[in-house]
C-alpha cells in the first residue's frame, strides 16, 4: 500500500469512526429507556439485572463506542483527520482540535450525565471550575485536566445511575462534590499568587446559586435533579423556614 493509499484510508476510517460514534450514542440513549434494575409492582421486584434486556444493547453499543474512539484516536495520529477536513476544505488545527475536543469532552459528561443525575449547584460549579482553570491562558496540558477531572464523576453517574429510576440517589452528587473540592485545592496550589484563584470558586458558586434561585423561585421553572444533594436543602429551608415569615 502506497503512502497515498494510506492517507485516504486513515481519512475514510475517520469519517467512519464519527458515524460509528454518533449511532452508538444514540442507540445507547435509547437503550437508557429500558429498565436496567428492575420494577417495583404493588412491592415485588419483577426483574433483576442480569435478566434486564437493556444488557445486550448496553454491552454492544458501548463496546462500539469505545471501539470508534480507538479508531477515531489512530486515524488522527495516522494524519486521517487532516486528509478529511482538508478535502471537506477544513483546515485542520491540532491546537484547535484539542480544544474543541476537550470541550466537547466536557459538555457530552455535564449534558447527558451530571445535569439529569447530579445537583446542578455541585455540576455547575465543576464545569465553571474546569473551563476557567482549562482555557484561561489556552495551556494544552490544563484543557486535558479540565475534561478528565469533569468525566470522572460523568462517569461515575453514568455507571452507577443510568436508569431513570436511580436519578434521584445521592451517591453520584456525593462524588461529584468530592471531585469539585478536590480540584478547587487542585486550582488553588496550581494558581497560587495568581488573583483569578479567588475568583474561580467564588463564580463557581455564585453563579450557578443565582441561576438556581431565580429559575425555581423568580421565574417558576422545573430545575434540573430537584432532589439534588444541596438544592434539596435549599428547598426545605425555604419552604419551611423562609416562606412562612412572609406568608404570616
Amino acid at each position: 500500500m502506497t503512502e497515498d493509499e494510506n492517507a485516504v484510508l486513515r481519512a475514510r476510517d475517520f469519517v467512519s469512526s464519527l458515524v460509528l460514534m454518533a449511532l452508538s450514542a444514540f442507540f445507547l440513549w435509547r437503550t437508557s429507556f429500558i429498565p436496567l434494575w428492575g420494577q417495583n409492582r404493588a412491592g415485588v421486584s419483577d426483574l433483576e439485572w442480569f435478566s434486564s434486556a437493556a444488557i445486550v444493547p448496553l454491552g454492544i453499543f458501548t463496546a462500539l463506542l469505545v471501539l470508534s474512539a480507538v479508531l477515531m484516536v489512530i486515524s488522527i495520529r495516522d494524519g486521517g483527520a487532516a486528509r478529511a477536513l482538508g478535502a471537506a476544505g477544513i483546515d485542520w488545527n491540532p491546537a484547535e482540535a484539542r480544544r474543541f475536543g476537550t470541550i466537547a469532552i466536557i459538555l457530552f459528561f455535564y449534558i447527558a450525565a451530571l445535569v439529569p443525575r447530579v445537583d446542578f449547584l455541585i455540576s455547575s460549579a465543576l464545569l465553571i471550575t474546569a473551563l476557567i482553570h482549562g482555557y484561561h491562558g489556552g495551556n494544552g496540558h490544563r484543557m486535558w485536566v479540565a475534561a478528565g477531572v469533569v468525566s470522572v464523576p460523568g462517569l461515575s453517574a453514568l455507571i452507577a445511575y443510568f436508569p431513570r429510576a436511580a436519578w434521584n440517589a445521592h451517591g453520584d452528587d456525593w462524588v461529584a462534590l468530592a471531585v469539585f473540592v478536590l480540584f478547587t485545592i487542585y486550582v488553588f496550589w496550581r494558581r497560587r499568587g495568581e488573583p483569578l484563584r479567588i475568583a474561580i470558586p467564588v463564580i463557581a458558586i455564585v453563579a450557578p446559586l443565582i441561576l438556581i434561585l431565580a429559575m425555581a423561585y423568580g421565574f417558576r421553572q422545573n430545575v434540573p435533579a430537584r432532589g439534588g444533594l444541596i438544592f434539596k436543602q435549599i428547598e426545605y429551608q425555604y419552604f419551611v423556614n423562609i416562606r412562612p415569615l412572609w406568608s404570616s
